[in-house]
Parts: C-alpha cells; sequence; structure tokens
C-alpha cells in the first residue's frame, strides 16, 4: 500500500511539473523589489506586479484545493501580520488584496519595513491564520516591462492588474507620450510590448488626458463584448474595449461617467446579485459606491466639463466605512479591509 500511494505521488508530481512547464515556469527565488499589484490566474497561479523593478512575476502557488466556505473576519490585521513576519505593527503596508478563486483562500501584497521596504506575500486563510507565502524554490516565471515610468511616476509603472483569457491586462504608467497605458501580455510569458497609449476626457478637469495613469480597473462584458472599465483619479468612470488593446496604439476610452472630484478610487470589482450587475467601487472622498451596469452601452460620452457628477446613477453604501480594499469572496460575499483607529480589520460582508 505504501508503494502505491508513492507512486501515485510520484505521478501527481510529474503531472504538475509538466503543467508548470507548460507555463514557462522554473524553479528559483523571484528577485522582487515590491510587491505593487496581485492578480491571480487558473488553478492558483498568482500575478505580482513589482513596480520598483517594472516586472511582473507568476508565481505557482500550490493553492488550488477549496478551503470551505467560511467567513473570514480578522480585527487588527496589520498588527497578526506584523506578528507573522516579525517586525512592528508600523513597518506593515498592505498594498493590494485578492482572494485565490480556486481556494477562496487571501492574499496580501505587503511591504515589510520603512522606506521601500522589502515584498512580502501573506495568506489568510479561512479560519484567519496568518502566514507569509514561502518565495523561495518556487516554480515561476517572469516578464520585464520594456518602457517603464522613471522618477517620480515609477511607483505607478503598475497600478492594477488582472486575467482575462489567456492574457494579463496591466494598468500603469509608461514612458511613452501617452503614460497612460494598458497592456496585455499573453501567459505563458514570452516578452511584454510597450502597450496600448489611453487617452481620456475628464469632465471634471474639462480636457483631454493621457498622463493620468488608471488607478484601478475591472474587466466587464458590456453587450457580450469584453471591455475595461477604468477608474482615475477625481473620479471618471471610463470603459476601454478589450479588442482595441494593441501594441503601439493609440486609445481614446469613452467616460461614461463622472463620480466626484477630488477622490481617489481605491479598489473596483463587478458582481451579479438578483440578476442585474454591478461595480462596486472604494473611494477616499465618496466611500464604497454601487454603480448599476444596465446604461454602460447606451451611456452618452462625456466629453465637455462637468461642475459635479454625471453618467449613470449610483447609490453609495454609506454603511461600510473606511474601506481600502475589497475582492470578491464567492458569488455572495466580498471581504472588505477598513482602516480604524486601531489599524486595518479584514471583514466578509454581503455583496450590497
Amino acid at each position: 500500500m505504501r508503494y502505491k500511494l508513492l507512486a501515485v505521488a510520484a505521478v501527481l508530481a510529474l503531472t504538475t511539473m509538466g503543467s508548470a512547464a507548460e507555463d514557462g515556469l522554473a524553479k528559483g527565488t523571484p528577485a522582487m523589489k515590491s510587491a505593487t499589484a496581485l492578480a491571480f490566474g487558473p488553478h492558483g497561479l498568482l500575478f505580482v506586479g513589482d513596480s520598483q523593478a517594472a516586472t511582473i512575476f507568476a508565481i505557482d502557488t500550490g493553492d488550488s484545493k477549496p478551503a470551505g466556505d467560511k467567513a473570514v473576519d480578522v480585527n487588527k490585521l496589520d498588527g497578526k501580520i506584523a506578528a507573522a513576519i516579525g517586525v512592528s505593527e508600523k513597518e506593515v503596508r498592505i498594498n493590494d488584496l485578492k482572494v485565490n478563486p480556486a481556494s477562496g483562500v487571501i492574499y496580501l501584497a505587503v511591504t515589510r519595513g520603512t522606506g521601500a521596504g522589502t515584498p512580502v506575500i501573506v495568506k489568510v486563510a479561512r479560519d484567519g491564520t496568518i502566514e507569509p507565502m514561502a518565495l523561495k524554490d518556487v516554480m515561476f516565471s517572469q516578464v520585464k516591462l520594456p518602457n517603464p515610468a522613471m522618477g517620480k511616476g515609477a511607483a505607478t509603472a503598475i497600478t492594477s492588474m488582472a486575467f482575462l483569457d489567456g492574457r494579463l491586462f496591466v494598468a500603469g504608467l509608461s514612458s511613452e507620450e501617452f503614460a497612460s497605458t494598458l497592456r496585455a501580455i499573453p501567459f505563458p510569458f514570452k516578452e511584454a510590448d510597450k502597450g496600448t497609449g489611453i487617452q481620456i476626457f475628464h469632465g471634471a478637469h474639462g480636457r483631454l488626458e493621457t498622463q493620468a495613469p488608471i488607478r484601478t480597473f475591472t474587466p466587464y462584458k458590456i453587450d457580450k463584448v469584453d471591455h475595461i472599465m477604468a477608474s482615475y483619479t477625481c473620479t471618471p468612470l471610463v470603459k476601454i474595449p478589450v479588442s482595441e488593446l494593441k501594441p503601439g496604439a493609440k486609445v481614446k476610452g469613452v467616460t461614461i461617467a463622472e463620480l466626484g472630484n477630488q477622490n481617489q478610487p481605491l479598489d473596483m470589482i463587478a458582481y451579479t446579485k438578483d440578476g442585474k450587475d454591478f461595480l462596486l467601487s472604494a473611494n477616499t472622498r465618496h466611500g464604497v459606491i454601487k454603480i448599476p451596469t444596465e446604461e454602460f452601452a447606451s451611456a452618452t460620452p462625456i466629453n465637455n466639463r462637468i461642475a459635479t457628477t454625471a453618467g449613470p446613477k449610483y447609490q453609495k453604501i454609506t454603511e461600510l466605512k473606511d474601506v481600502v480594499q475589497l475582492d470578491k469572496l464567492d458569488d455572495a460575499r466580498a471581504v472588505i479591509l477598513t482602516k480604524t483607529s486601531d489599524g486595518f480589520d479584514l471583514k466578509t460582508i454581503p455583496l450590497p
């Protein structure tokens, strides 16, 4: 019996290695300088955006077994992360949060230490257990961005990422004339092209813009056509057809809403409830807002200065306060990271 189990384990190991090889992954230790943004691909594949190195890493987490349906609620999360990685609470910065759809485990991109610090990927299990993800001798690959923003813009070389139909979509600033850039990078990685320069009309500013980065985005189908729904500072909501994202192209996104200026969008997800689709967006000034998507196809493009708000009407979810990150936990719930007077709390909520 023992030999039979060993044989089965060997076959499973070879199958995993073969799959990793097909994905271009090799065993090693990713030389990450920062962890700016996260995204998940199939079977627990984790993408880590590293703005400092202008590089994206694809890491096989080996985390593809469903972890149950328990709600996740952790008070003073930053303090517990600090204890898990051996630093003080003040030396923990949480940059991004994503739920692994293959398992339901929550992953956090964390900076450890002061100043530039060092990157750590932290896992939060469904029972609230917190542990750093091992990054030594893992199966991974990487791709370097050829034209990242430099100087003051370097921190926004990678702002948001999502995986869709075999490609990793990456927003950020480049060194091109149209600095606001969307890249569609095929996976397995070979190389990243210069991306697509994005121009938008910003109603609150009353002008065309090419230098402002997309702060957060989510893929969404409008009339069965794939789009990127992008949100910018101050806060235009823009739709960009995925089919127009071609290397070196310059594309004008369609601004369909102005959600209110003097505001920074922080995170955004799409979901379905009671047969209708919505975007849920966390913001610095406007809190969490719920935007019906039914008018996205027919919304009048905004091409003139807007003094207040315009576009599809949205609802403020007033009971959700100080939310800085969010992601879908399953079809009915989300997890949110909230800032409190004592630090940060992680909570599970019903999708509003």
